[in-house]
């Protein structure tokens, strides 16, 4: 009897270790099978790393809607290497440390052939090297800042790049609308910002123009009084802001609540989000930034891409979109190219992307990895919108 009950025990013990483990021990990632897919063999595994409920899963969510159309896509057309395309989805939000075991777990666990991720560059940066050291694909759809592609021969991105679309929109702003005092403040807790502030202020110096205050802030406050205020008694004409939407909002409108009525402000991509708007009202028209999509002036691929994903998502489409739909076309079409889904055989032929027709621009990789793409869009809030402003083509 007392043998027969532990025995009972044990297999009791044993079945409950085997169902915490088959949970994963908390971690979890939900499988989006757009097309389909059957067994693991007859599928092509691609890992979405992105934020979808922390502070940047606007760009995360926008990614994955314009990777889950091209996987739509591709899969109805016989999907790659006539297997399906599965996107294994997994939230990191906008943690590093989440995002970092959300990599291993790709890798280690579901085999993904490529991992498309993460839109932003501080994210990427942390968690290529996990990618890279194991010889799988990693291409970011939206990391503009520096040191990304550096980390290794397996990392890519085929968004517009700070260095191309910063100096750019430094030169309008200089030479077309006359702004040369300007002010510059980084936030200095995000590699994003603290990279983008060094390009804008190499390329503000080169192109004659003068920072007259520099101020630096956290991601995270939202009480920028003091340096609206010290900004406001250097009297620049124009506010140069490198980081993100939140706090781009909240300072435009400590502005406007100091007086400073007609001053603008000048940035990057990372200000393009509806909370940059919703934070800072009226306080934000006028505001211009550079991306690499806008949805006016569209070629006829980029009106079908626009027409499908406005039926699909019932959203205007906007630049994650469209560079989260690239990224994984680009994926697909090195690994036809290769007849391979293992990432050290087709990682020869992404290297070897050339004039790329996506519909968020032309896309080739040079032999660092790095993507030059064309043209600069420069965007200005009208009407709380980001309006086309001007396109500035890039030479290939």
């Amino acid at each position: 009897m007392f043998k027969t009950k532990n025995l009972l025990l044990l297999v009791s013990f044993i079945l409950i270790a085997a169902l915490v483990a088959g949970c994963g021990g908390g971690q979890t990632a939900d499988k989006s099978k757009d097309g389909g897919a059957a067994a693991d063999a007859d599928v092509v595994k691609i890992g979405f790393l992105g934020d979808l409920t922390g502070d940047t899963a606007v760009y995360g969510q926008n990614t994955l809607d314009g990777m889950k159309m091209a996987a739509d896509e591709l899969n109805a057309a016989g999907g790659v290497l006539g297997k399906q395309i599965e996107i294994v989805v997994a939230d990191h939000r906008y943690d590093k440390a989440e995002a970092a075991n959300i990599v291993q777990k790709f890798i280690s666990q579901d085999k993904v052939s490529a991992i498309i991720g993460d839109p932003t560059t501080g994210v990427t940066k942390a968690t290529a090297p996990i990618s890279n050291g194991a010889e799988v694909v990693q291409i970011s759809a939206g990391a503009t800042g520096l040191g990304v592609v550096e980390i290794g021969p397996y990392v890519f991105r085929n968004t517009l790049l700070d260095t191309v679309g910063g100096p750019a929109t430094v030169d309008y702003m200089i030479n077309e609308l006359g702004y040369k005092k300007v002010a510059l403040i980084t936030a200095v807790n995000s590699d994003f910002s603290v990279g983008l502030s060094k390009i804008f202020k190499e390329a503000i110096i080169e192109k004659g123009g003068e920072i007259v205050v520099e101020e630096n802030l956290q991601e995270g406050d939202t009480d920028f009084s003091g340096q609206i205020s010290n900004i406001k008694s250097k009297n620049p004409e124009a506010i140069v802001y490198s980081g993100y939407y939140t706090e781009g909002g909240l300072l435009m409108k400590e502005a406007r609540k100091q007086g400073m009525a007609d001053i603008i402000m000048i940035g990057g991509d990372g200000l393009q989000a509806p909370t940059f708007w919703e934070l800072g009202g009226e306080a934000v028209e006028g505001s211009i930034s550079y991306c690499g999509f806008s949805p006016e002036q569209p070629t006829e691929e980029t009106a079908k891409f626009i027409k499908d994903l406005k039926e699909k998502y019932n959203k205007d489409a906007e630049l994650f979109n469209a560079q989260g739909y690239d990224a994984l076309k680009i994926v697909a079409e090195a690994m036809e190219r290769a007849g391979s889904a293992d990432p050290k055989v087709y990682v020869a032929e992404m290297k070897n992307t050339k004039e790329f027709p996506g519909v968020s621009g032309v896309t080739t990789f040079l032999e660092n990895q790095e993507p030059v793409k064309s043209p600069v869009y420069l965007l200005q809030v009208k009407n709380q919108q980001w309006t086309l402003l001007k396109k500035v083509p890039v030479e290939m």
